[in-house]
C-alpha cells in the first residue's frame, strides 16, 4: 500500500517535472532502460537500501552510474529519491511514470492470458478490436496460464473482460448453489 502511494506521487511527480521541461520522450527512455535493468538485477536496489551502507557512497554511486546518462533534472531527481528514503521504491515510482506517459500518449497496455499462445491472425484482431473500442494505440501482452481452462482474460487499463472457461464455471456454480430444491 505504501509502494503504491509512494508511486503514485513521485511518479507523477517525475511526470510533471519532464512535462514542464517538454522531456518526456527522454525521461521515457532513460526511465525505462533503467527499469529494464532493475527488473534483471536486483543488485543496484539491494546496494542503496542497504542500511550498513553510508549515503555519501551511495550518492557516489548515483553520480557515477547516472549523471552522465540522464538529463541533469532526472539525475536529480534520482538524488532526492535517495536522500529522502524513497529509492527502494523506484520500481513503482517508474511504473507509474510509464503509466501516466502511456495516457499521454493515448497507449494501452492490456494483457491476454490464454492457455495456449494466440495466432498471429487472431492476436491482430484483438488488438483491432481493442483499438476500436478504447480508441488507443494497443500494446498487447500475451501470458499463458492452463488454470483458466480455455477462454480468454484480457486485462484493460480499466477494465478486466474474463472469458475464460474457469470463470463460467464459477458462474454457473453459484448459480446452482442459489437454486432451492424441495
Amino acid at each position: 500500500m505504501l509502494a503504491q502511494q509512494v508511486g503514485k506521487k513521485y511518479g507523477g511527480a517525475l511526470y510533471r517535472l519532464a512535462l514542464d521541461r517538454n522531456l518526456i520522450d527522454q525521461a521515457w527512455e532513460q526511465f525505462d532502460g533503467l527499469a529494464v535493468y532493475l527488473r534483471k538485477d536486483s543488485t543496484f536496489l539491494n546496494y542503496m537500501t542497504a542500511p550498513q551502507i553510508p549515503d555519501d557512497k551511495k550518492e557516489s554511486l548515483i553520480k557515477s552510474a547516472f549523471e552522465k546518462q540522464f538529463e541533469k533534472p532526472f539525475f536529480n531527481f534520482l538524488m532526492v529519491l535517495m536522500r529522502k528514503r524513497r529509492i527502494k521504491y523506484l520500481m513503482e515510482i517508474i511504473d507509474e511514470f510509464d503509466r501516466l506517459v502511456r495516457i499521454k500518449k493515448g497507449i494501452a497496455r492490456v494483457i491476454c492470458i490464454t492457455t495456449a499462445p494466440v495466432a498471429e491472425a487472431d492476436r491482430k484482431k484483438l488488438v483491432d478490436r481493442l483499438a476500436a473500442k478504447t480508441g488507443l494505440k494497443i500494446e498487447l501482452e500475451s501470458k499463458i496460464d492452463k488454470a483458466i481452462i480455455g477462454g480468454m482474460i484480457v486485462i484493460l487499463p480499466n477494465q478486466i473482460i474474463d472469458g475464460s472457461i474457469r470463470h463460467g464455471l464459477e458462474l454457473l456454480r453459484n448459480r446452482l448453489m442459489r437454486v432451492k430444491v424441495n
